[in-house]
């Protein structure tokens, strides 16, 4: 598809910010992205992992076109009359670091990849509740190995339960 065919970027960012609104009373940069096709859902949960250093490394467009987006989808946004509300996203790792989503991590580009825009047709309360929901850190997901044969990347032992970290199994202690 040639430049001139293709529809201008505010008006894919709009129609990809408008379906998740709609979907879910509010909607997120990921949401965003993901609805655009730059994004792919199984690159969102690695990062979400801790496995990827930060999510512009996998989104499918040049820092200047997501910037231009991000801008977009903020302009959309304020004129929707839509709520910001800062989220916190947290590694699913027993770390908890907090996930990046820029290259370089300054917090001026960091806070619209965090800020989730809520439906002003929430009331307070429930828009208290989403904001909470959203900054929860994930639980962690402890496995039981059928081969007790393991070797924690940490400490040098092994057997029982684990939790898979970026380098390797580790134990619970």
């Amino acid at each position: 598809m040639s430049r001139k065919n293709r529809r201008p970027l505010a008006d894919r960012v709009a129609e990809a910010a408008g379906a998740a609104l709609a979907a879910q009373h509010y909607v997120s940069a990921i949401d965003v992205l993901v609805r655009m096709g730059w994004l792919d859902p199984g690159a969102v949960k690695l990062w979400r992992l801790g496995r990827v250093p930060c999510l512009e490394r996998v989104v499918q467009s040049n820092l200047p076109r997501i910037s231009e987006a991000m801008k977009a989808f903020r302009s959309w946004a304020t004129a929707k009359g839509l709520f910001p509300s800062e989220t916190h996203y947290i590694a699913r790792t027993s770390q908890r670091q907090t996930l990046r989503f820029s290259q370089n991590g300054d917090p001026t580009i960091e806070r619209p990849y965090r800020t989730h825009w809520v439906s002003k047709v929430l009331s307070e309360r429930k828009r208290e509740r989403l904001a909470e929901k959203a900054s929860k850190a994930p639980e962690l997901v402890v496995i039981l190995p059928w081969n007790s044969d393991w070797t924690c990347h940490r400490c040098g032992n092994g057997g029982g339960m684990l939790i898979m970290e970026n380098a390797g199994p580790a134990c619970l202690r």
